[in-house]
């Protein structure tokens, strides 16, 4: 459920504060008050696209948070499939800082991509606008509204049809490549084994590069080697060097060391120190006469990596690669070796992809179905309610020439909203009021059927007055007891139906246009009402007409509560 909504320095917006409410929300005011500002503010926090034009002050930041109170378990696992966790209470807080060059997207003060809001804001609620009711003309549209419907076993369906179709591309794709005529086979064949041959006389071993490497490095840099060997050695073995000079300090100290005792252990000391450097001088000695052959080794090692890195540039960064790759090429000279029994094999696994693609469809299809009477049934219903007086609803379905990823499936509402009129598709009936009517019958449809519980209808009163304005107030009102529904509307029948009640209103300060919002209080509603109902002129039957609308609608809350 969205419970706060902060926004600052948007378009006419300097800083506004909304604490929403589970039931129904609704948002009125003047046309030009900045009702599409809060959309679009929410829009901006659910990631939605940047305009720099936004900014009230260009040189400034906007900042927007919408936070949400998440204990759906369904919205749970579905944020953490993302790698979202609310907090411990629940919370989860999408904020959104719009600067001129830049804008910085925060889930719970983390820093994440605009996309991962995006994703969320898919989980957590769901804008009803021009655009959704304008997406119901497209035949992709509605079969994804019916899939929502048919829920969780259909969707377990699709994953195995979607899985079935990959390996039905993929079988039908290598059958395409494998269909080589016979000269090509063996040039083919020709290069593999040269390939082969190239990467088997190599004798390639793994690690080895690694060694070689180490090696290389410390043969290019023999010659100061040797010129530090041969210093240390000059100064520890040769002349007056430092065994020469220990070897007569301990001569020194024999000399003396039968009048204290404790000289004899200095003496002991430094005859460690002497046999230290003695063995110190014969390892060093061994070291340098392995080191006179270092110029044919560091020919053959520089001579060894290049041949490992000429194949590393052909065949994989690794030699393990090259390896693999060698037992690809392996495999595949074994297939065109033995090609007839290779494309039947191809064939009869194209025929089983199939098979399995086409039986897989057919359960989809038919959970479809069985999914559109139903959700036809409710919708017609929800329609009648909605003061369609002689609607029929169904949904027709065409088999497409192809597969897809979702089977075979086309399908699309058809609708007559008048007595004798043929069955015609949606797209090519409905007028944008009913659109929005026929959305609204959805989504109630659908209410139970998904995690979200946070609906917002923007435009859901266009094109529509009297008895039918009452009908879809009473069904957002029916809605909103399963949940949370924001609306913003022009209509007092719908206004008049919420349980939380705000105004955005519009006003100059300081030679600047700046739009508020606030929640009415009962009488503060009852005047909204009134303007709504009477326009510029108020007069006390207005008023009292408006809170005589509030009462009636109080009462049918209750009444169905």
């Amino acid at each position: 459920m969205l419970t706060d909504l902060h926004v600052k320095n948007l378009a006419l917006i300097d800083e506004a504060d909304i604490a929403f409410s589970s039931g129904l929300n609704v948002l009125s005011g003047e046309t030009g008050a900045g009702k599409s500002i809060i959309l679009g503010a929410l829009s901006l926090a659910l990631g939605g696209k940047v305009s720099k034009e936004s900014l009230r002050d260009a040189d400034g930041e906007a900042l927007i948070e919408a936070v949400f109170y998440v204990d759906k378990e369904e919205q749970k696992k579905a944020l953490s499939d993302i790698g979202i966790e609310p907090d411990d209470e629940g919370t989860l807080i999408l904020s959104r800082k719009i600067q001129k060059e830049r804008s910085v997207a925060r889930i719970n003060g983390e820093t994440q991509p605009a996309a991962r809001l995006k994703e969320a804001g898919e989980i957590l609620l769901d804008i009803c606008g021009q655009n959704e009711h304008q997406s119901l003309r497209k035949k992709n549209a509605q079969l994804a509204l019916l899939d929502g419907y048919a829920g969780a076993e259909l969707a377990e369906k699709k994953k195995e049809l979607s899985a079935a179709y990959e390996r039905y591309i993929k079988v039908k794709k290598e059958l395409s490549e494998a269909d080589t005529d016979a000269a090509q086979r063996r040039r083919e064949l020709d290069f593999l084994a040269h390939e082969v041959a190239e990467i088997e006389e190599a004798r390639l071993t793994a690690g080895e590069d690694e060694t070689l490497e180490s090696d290389y490095r410390r043969l290019s840099h023999d010659k100061r080697i040797g010129e530090a060997l041969g210093e240390a050695y000059r100064q520890t073995g040769e002349g007056d060097s430092a065994a020469e000079c220990i070897g007569r300090a301990i001569r020194e100290l024999q000399s003396v060391e039968e009048y204290d005792p404790a000289i004899v252990e200095l003496r002991a000391m430094l005859s460690d120190a002497e046999s230290i450097i003695n063995d110190f001088n014969r390892e060093l000695s061994d070291y340098q006469s392995r080191s006179e052959d270092n110029g044919a080794r560091f020919s053959e090692t520089e001579a060894r990596l290049d041949l490992i890195n000429s194949l590393k540039s052909k065949y994989g960064q690794t030699i393990g690669d090259i390896l693999s790759e060698c037992d690809r090429k392996k495999e595949r000279i074994d297939r065109l070796n033995d090609y007839d029994s290779y494309l039947s094999g191809l064939k009869k696994e194209e025929d089983e992809a199939e098979s399995a693609l086409k039986t897989l469809s057919e359960e989809v299809s038919a959970m479809r179905q069985t999914a559109a009477a139903a959700l036809c049934g409710e919708v017609k219903k929800s329609l009648e309610e909605l003061n369609f007086l002689d609607v029929r609803f169904d949904m027709s379905f065409f088999r497409r020439d192809t597969y897809g990823a979702d089977g075979y499936d086309e399908a699309e509402f058809m609708i007559s909203v008048n007595p004798g009129s043929p069955m015609l598709p949606l797209r090519d009936v409905a007028s944008g009021g009913e659109l929005s009517r026929v959305m609204l019958a959805i989504k109630c449809a659908l209410s139970d059927k998904d995690a979200i519980d946070t609906l917002i209808f923007d435009e859901i009163d266009a094109g529509i007055s009297g008895r039918t304005a009452q009908s879809v107030s009473e069904k957002l009102s029916g809605l909103s007891r399963e949940d949370q529904v924001i609306c913003i509307t022009h209509l007092p029948q719908i206004a008049s139906m919420a349980d939380h009640h705000f105004l955005i209103e519009k006003s100059v300060t300081g030679g600047e246009t700046i739009s508020s919002i606030h929640e009415l209080k009962d009488e503060e509603s009852v005047g909204e009402l009134a303007r709504m109902l009477g326009g510029a002129m108020i007069t006390d039957a207005v008023l009292l007409n408006a809170r005589e609308m509030k009462e009636l609608a109080a009462k049918l809350k209750n009444t169905d509560r």
